[in-house]
């Protein structure tokens, strides 16, 4: 193989955090909290019914998933940085403990304000779970062995979030909805203990006490709950164009000029200006943020697709969605030997350029079709996803050293999941705008798909669902050529990998 073609090119020395300690009973602990992170972002989701009728509030049930997400969202930024200053180690024991705690109140909740309240305290654990388990993962493989353990971590973070709603269903119909949260303390206990007893890190050098912005933590906060709070309710709990919406993203963009500006003060920024100013971070940013708007278009909407429009019953509809998670990772473990020979840039491109022709030719499927038409396409998608995402994580990670690995990942991180909100805003608006052109007048998805499952919809509604579904994927589509577009622009031909 020409090294001279390819990323692995040593720019500095870095040393392992990892060091000798027993890294499988870490490896262990990493995937279980994974898997409780990724489990509770869609567990609740079928238990919805049961938990409205035991506790009432159903106006505001969307916030069991909103405050969650919102919270995850905004802390990863923080504890990205407070990983890099005090180590990963006691990040990830704080982060469990409230998660686990989260989940504890959970179960004892009493009514649905209290619920969603200890669901934004879960959420707050989990941010500290996704970062930090991903940037342990690097710290303890060296590049050649990252690979393996960023794809088992993708296998359990994609069959934990699909087969969420099925055990979350299973719950609560045959036990009670509570254990939806309580089954969360044993397997968390599990991996608390494995962390505490498992993971050394190096005793760090002592120096100068570490300044924490908590300005900036408080103002990135802030900014972050406002804007996501306007994206997730938006033309849900109110118009788009209404007083509520139109507030929420003034201040949004008020507290984004004062995150700047309290930021560009800071000793120790929580956001600092490197993870834009250089290169290859700003270019992995940016086109994670477009895989996670692009992904909102089969995981929301293909299953409304599958049943409306192809008749299938919800357990097959889930199972033309889910079989992404069988070719993303296996595609994820393989890529190392693609990046080798081409680099991690034009793996990157590989990946998401045949995304974007999957996308494409999804609207161009007959109507109404067969099931094993967009299988197909969701086998090819999970591939070339897999062939996107992991080289970008990987390379990113290994251009920095271990003081700055930790915001690297929670930026990354941070953008995707921006990604999925702007998304599920963005094409939710679509197919609602499709809808209501098709049918001549006002409508949105869920109220035709409810009067389909109730058999009171004419045909003209599936088609106006299958138009409104294809119009989603075209704008996916575009993501991924805008993720595309940023890599062949933006991205360094080579990224400047650090030595192990």
């Amino acid at each position: 193989m020409d090294q001279g073609d390819t990323d692995i090119q040593p720019a500095a020395t870095d040393a392992n955090p990892g060091g000798s300690h027993r890294r499988g009973a870490v490896v262990a602990a990493l995937m279980l909290a994974m898997a409780l992170a990724a489990l509770d972002a869609t567990i609740v989701s079928t238990a919805v019914p049961q938990i409205v009728g035991d506790l009432g509030g159903f106006s505001v049930f969307s916030w069991l998933f909103s405050g969650y997400l919102l919270a995850v969202t905004v802390t990863l930024p923080v504890y990205g940085k407070l990983s890099d200053t005090f180590g990963r180690k006691p990040v990830l024991v704080a982060g469990a403990a409230l998660f686990l705690a989260g989940s504890l109140l959970c179960a004892l909740a009493w009514n649905m304000a209290a619920l969603i309240a200890f669901r934004v305290v879960q959420g707050l654990g989990g941010g500290a779970l996704q970062g930090t388990v991903q940037t342990l993962a690097a710290d303890l493989y060296p590049l050649k062995e990252r690979p393996k353990i960023q794809s088992k971590l993708s296998t359990v973070w994609a069959v934990s979030a699909v087969a969420g709603p099925g055990v979350g269903g299973v719950l609560a119909a045959y036990a009670d909805w509570r254990w939806i949260f309580l089954v969360n303390l044993p397997i968390g206990a599990v991996a608390l203990w494995l962390i505490v007893r498992h993971l050394h890190e190096p005793e760090r050098a002592s120096g100068a006490r570490p300044r924490i912005d908590w300005a900036g933590a408080l103002a990135v906060f802030a900014c972050g709950g406002v804007l996501l709070t306007a994206l997730v309710q938006g033309g849900v709990a109110w118009p788009w164009l209404s007083a509520p919406s139109l507030g929420l993203f003034g201040t949004g963009l008020a507290l984004v000029a004062v995150v700047v500006a309290v930021e560009r003060r800071a000793a120790e920024p929580i956001i600092p200006g490197w993870v834009w100013r250089r290169r290859t971070i700003a270019a992995v940013n940016l086109a994670l943020g477009a895989l996670g708007l692009l992904m909102v278009a089969p995981s929301v909407f293909l299953p409304t697709y599958a049943q409306s429009v192809l008749g299938l019953a919800p357990v097959a509809a889930g199972f033309v969605l889910s079989v992404w998670t069988l070719t993303w990772p296996v595609s994820a473990a393989l890529s190392q030997h693609v990046y080798r020979r081409i680099g991690f840039r034009n793996t990157a491109m590989l990946g998401i350029g045949t995304a974007a022709l999957v996308l494409f030719a999804f609207p161009f499927l007959p109507y109404p079709g067969q099931a094993w038409q967009p299988t197909v396409l969701m086998l090819v998608l999970g591939a070339a996803l897999g062939l996107f995402q992991l080289p970008l994580i990987v390379g990113v990670q290994s251009t920095v050293g271990w003081a700055e690995r930790g915001t690297t990942t929670a930026s990354v991180l941070f953008c995707r999941q921006i990604g999925q909100t702007f998304g599920a805003a963005l094409f939710g608006a679509v197919a609602n705008g499709v809808l209501a052109a098709r049918l001549g007048g006002a409508g949105d998805l869920d109220s035709v798909t409810r009067a389909l499952d109730a058999g009171t919809a004419p045909e003209t509604t599936r088609r106006a669902i299958a138009d409104a579904v294809h119009a989603v994927y075209l704008g996916a589509s575009c993501a991924a050529a805008l993720a595309f577009l940023v890599l062949l622009s933006l991205a360094p031909r080579k990224f400047p990998v650090i030595a192990d």
